[in-house]
């Protein structure tokens, strides 16, 4: 039963699928592996602030989970996600930070989050 509000998601695996890949990010960046630190020295993000990050990732996690049971929460979760990969996006072409990282990873979690926003949502 719909009630008036964006419902949860249609297909809940693909959230959960987001939210393990988002969790994943969040933990990789506790100790970050040398293509997330070049990356985000790449775009010149600085490093005192490497931290909000990983707070990022998982408050979008949470929001995603959530969203399996309380309506409109997954979406706006899902939209946020989406707005973290157009910012970081953003920074990469303003930096000129246009390597395998940018095509692969920034643009490749922008098009997983807009696939699962749409496909969830719409």
């Amino acid at each position: 039963m719909t009630t008036g509000f964006i419902d949860t998601p249609h297909w809940p695996w693909l959230t959960v699928a987001l939210a393990v890949v988002l969790l994943g990010d969040a933990l990789l960046s506790v100790r970050p592996p040398g293509f997330i630190q070049d990356c985000l020295d790449g775009v010149r993000f600085p490093r005192d602030w490497w931290w909000t990050l990983i707070v990022i990732k998982l408050v979008a996690t949470a929001g995603l989970l959530a969203g399996l049971w309380y309506p409109g929460v997954g979406v706006a979760a899902n939209a946020g996600v989406v707005a973290y990969f157009v910012c970081a996006a953003v920074a990469h072409v303003k930096a000129g930070f246009l390597g395998s990282t940018f095509w692969v990873n920034c643009l490749g979690m922008l098009g997983f989050t807009v696939v699962v926003l749409i496909l969830s949502y719409a």
